[in-house]
């Protein structure tokens, strides 16, 4: 994956120097193999500050590069039952950097992606859609007295755990 590379300060120097002789910002770009941006703006910082060195920034440096963000978006996109661990477990197969679970998450959200639960219904085929139908046909008319007779269950899971096991995957907003 591409990392992005920062200029070191003897070539921001000497970019300067370049511009100062008068060669054009578009030259000096070529002859650093950067883009004529980045050479306007070491020139408006010589300009302004009189100087090229880097400026501090602010907070913690980000675990991943905006390649690496795509990559797992577009991992997760691929195979919609990776889960977290699969995920930066590829991530470090890919980069040979660690990355936390917390921070697989954050980008995924970043991206527009939540984990959610899988919505699980057993498939039914022609003949049990039939009969389904054809038992609430049946029932429509049943009275409130009539229907108190029935026992529904639940089928829900209950766990004394914390961790209930169950796998999430991760979706869109507004889609199932």
């Amino acid at each position: 994956m591409s990392q992005r590379r920062r200029l070191p300060n003897s070539l921001r120097w000497r970019a300067v120097g370049w511009m100062e002789m008068g060669l054009s910002q578009a030259d000096a770009a070529r002859r650093l193999n950067v883009s004529r941006s980045v050479v306007q703006r070491l020139w408006d910082q010589y300009q302004s500050e009189d100087s090229v060195s880097r400026r501090p920034v602010p907070g913690r440096p980000r675990a991943t590069t905006p390649a690496e963000d795509r990559f797992l978006a577009l991992s997760e996109r691929r195979r919609r039952t990776t889960t977290v661990p699969q995920l930066f477990a590829n991530h470090f197969k890919a980069s040979g950097r660690r990355i936390s679970a917390t921070t697989v998450r954050n980008r995924l959200n970043n991206t527009g992606l939540y984990e959610r639960r899988p919505v699980v219904c057993v498939p039914l085929n022609g003949r049990q859609r039939r009969n389904r139908l054809c038992w609430a046909r049946e029932h429509v008319s049943w009275t409130q007295q009539q229907w108190a007779s029935v026992l529904f269950t639940d089928e829900s899971r209950f766990t004394m755990e914390s961790d209930s096991g169950r796998l999430l995957i991760w979706r869109e907003q507004r889609t199932r």
